[in-house]
């Protein structure tokens, strides 16, 4: 049996055929099952990601979709940065659930696809490009460590096309 035990909206989608941040803003984005968001830079079955990329080209790509959610801009806010969609190179910003609050595992449905969440991001010095400081804003200092607070990647299980005000819909087995 499939709960839902908790839904957001998607306040944005963004994409970009090139790497790089920010990524511009889009109507819609057609994700496509294990492969990605269609026309990103991001997306295929293999790594994309440059640096990874570079150390095993073969390397199954579990990073087809960044999530990002309106908590981490509300955070980096509160450090005197103001950011806007793309900002931080997601393909779809989530209003209404804490995306970092969910497990590696969580299963999310957005409209009609299905995404399936397999890494936190770790982020890197790029972020520093969109804005100075950003890279060091979206991290939190716990006993533990430093823990990224810079969104949830994952892959596309059922493809389907995500515009902005689609509801999103955390599925619990």
């Amino acid at each position: 049996m499939i709960s839902r035990a908790k839904s957001g909206s998607v306040l944005a989608v963004c994409f970009n055929p090139q790497p790089g941040l920010p990524k511009p803003q889009a109507s819609r984005i057609t994700l496509i099952e294990d492969w990605g968001v269609q026309g990103d830079y991001h997306a295929g079955k293999t790594i994309r990601h440059r640096y990874l990329a570079r150390k095993d080209p073969t390397r199954p790509n579990n990073r087809q979709v960044l999530l990002v959610d309106t908590v981490i801009h509300k955070m980096v806010r509160e450090k005197g940065i103001q950011l806007a969609p793309g900002d931080l190179g997601e393909n779809i910003l989530v209003e209404g659930i804490d995306l970092m609050a969910l497990p590696v595992g969580t299963r999310l449905q957005v409209c009609s696809a299905i995404l399936e969440l397999t890494e936190i991001r770790d982020p890197c010095s790029q972020l520093d490009g969109v804005h100075p400081g950003l890279h060091r804003a979206v991290e939190i200092h716990t006993a533990d460590g430093i823990q990224s607070q810079a969104g949830m990647l994952g892959v596309i299980i059922r493809g389907g096309i995500v515009r902005p005000e689609d509801t999103v819909q955390v599925i619990r087995p």
